[in-house]
């Protein structure tokens, strides 16, 4: 069964910095494709990140690309989102997702983890 778990998302002041991380297990992942979604109050889901299982090839969405930086630790199973110069409009609850073809519908889904920037 397959089980990702996220992290560190919390509360930050505009301009601040968040680290998101997410623990996959139950699978064996290579050849994965693992990424991030946000869901803000009263909007549909959102892709903001992927990234290839060997960390070779990433993606992200325009509104974030230059403040957010996805990698992965292999050893350790664990996908991160490193968020920097967070805007209030990154306020969500952000997910972790993970599929073998594309990232865009994923079949395993994080159960997510608050986002909230203040201005």
């Amino acid at each position: 069964q397959v089980l990702l778990v996220e992290s560190g998302g919390g509360s930050v002041q505009a301009g601040g910095s968040l680290r998101l991380s997410c623990a996959a297990s139950g699978h064996t992942f290579s050849n994965y494709i693992m990424g991030w979604f946000r869901q803000a109050p009263g909007k549909e889901r959102e892709f903001v990140s992927g990234i290839s299982w060997s960390g070779g090839l990433t993606y992200y969405a325009d509104s974030v690309k230059g403040r957010f930086t996805i990698s992965i630790d292999n050893a350790k199973n664990t996908v991160f989102l490193q968020m920097n110069s967070l805007k209030p409009e990154d306020t969500a609850l952000y997910y972790c997702a993970a599929d073998a073809t594309t990232i865009l519908y994923p079949d395993y889904w994080g159960q997510g983890t608050q986002v909230n920037v203040s201005s």
